[in-house]
């Protein structure tokens, strides 16, 4: 029977840059997908049924980047240094190219990753995310924000932010909570306050209304596919269209009745998605994945 996330070992990595990285890897493959975790996150806040599909197909990793949750170092506050560091695991793990999933505020490291190492990544996903400079991203709401940016979390209004109201919705997320705490044995540490606070204060930093910085996004070369749910109170579904205008080979598609969680909502489907996107042949376009 072939190991779950859930179950999978806590790795370590030593990089150049004096950071010891933890992650978890599964699955197999020539070319890894490498995933960049939400605000706050850590190993455990995937949702293992989603890399347990992905890994069906290939090679699924998983990491703490620096100063976050088991990995050393400091936690950077602007997010071109995050790219750098995440760009140093990368070349700790000596993946001469990946595939990069980003969420959330790791799709922003992700982006930054296109464009100073563009050498190093195939393709790209962003899930749940918003250009730099984009106006209107200048910090979340403060409803969201009094959810996933205080010092006890409140699981409950969690799921305001990460589903939907409608019963489908609110059971499909609690049921992904439950598979995320499912596990009780060697757990990654907790995200720390330091974390959460310099990680906010990028994300405020990346939404600083400038025109000319959307602009940057014209020099992404790899195929792109851009995905959200079309209710995510976080970063709203507009900003999914206005990447996929602004990146030259983007392909979009919003996932219906679901929030700032919908690919652990629509696991199945955003991997399945996720696993015809890395294997089209095509060079992507302008498209919207069905």
């Amino acid at each position: 029977m072939a190991v779950t996330y859930s179950q999978l070992p806590n790795k370590v990595v030593k990089a150049a840059n004096g950071v010891d990285y933890a992650y978890r890897e599964a699955g197999q493959g020539t070319v890894p997908l490498v995933l960049l975790q939400h605000f706050r996150g850590n190993l455990d806040n995937w949702d293992p049924a989603l890399i347990d599909a992905l890994a069906a197909t290939r090679r699924v990793v998983t990491f703490d980047n620096a100063g976050v949750a088991g990995s050393t170092g400091t936690t950077p506050d602007t997010i071109g240094q995050m790219a750098r560091d995440a760009i140093a695991f990368l070349a700790a793990m000596e993946f001469s190219q990946a595939d990069v999933l980003g969420f959330s505020i790791g799709s922003f490291v992700a982006q930054d990753i296109a464009l100073i190492r563009p050498g190093v990544l195939r393709r790209l996903i962003l899930a749940s995310s918003a250009p730099q400079g984009a106006a209107g991203m200048h910090g979340w709401a403060a409803d969201v924000i009094d959810a996933v940016g205080v010092p006890d979390i409140d699981p409950e209004r969690v799921l305001d932010v990460f589903n939907t109201r409608s019963p489908s919705s609110r059971h499909a997320g609690e049921q992904a909570f439950e598979r995320m705490y499912a596990r009780t044995q060697d757990r990654d540490q907790p995200t720390t306050w330091a974390t959460r606070q310099a990680q906010y204060d990028a994300v405020c930093a990346w939404g600083i209304p400038d025109h000319v910085l959307l602009q940057r996004l014209s020099a992404v070369s790899q195929p792109v596919f851009v995905a959200n749910g079309d209710s995510d109170p976080m970063i709203v579904p507009h900003y999914s269209y206005l990447l996929a205008g602004l990146i030259p080979q983007a392909q979009v598609k919003i996932y219906p009745d679901s929030a700032h969680g919908f690919l652990f909502q629509h696991h199945a489907e955003f991997a399945a998605d996720v696993e015809a996107f890395l294997s089209d042949p095509g060079q992507g376009g302008s498209a919207q994945i069905s």
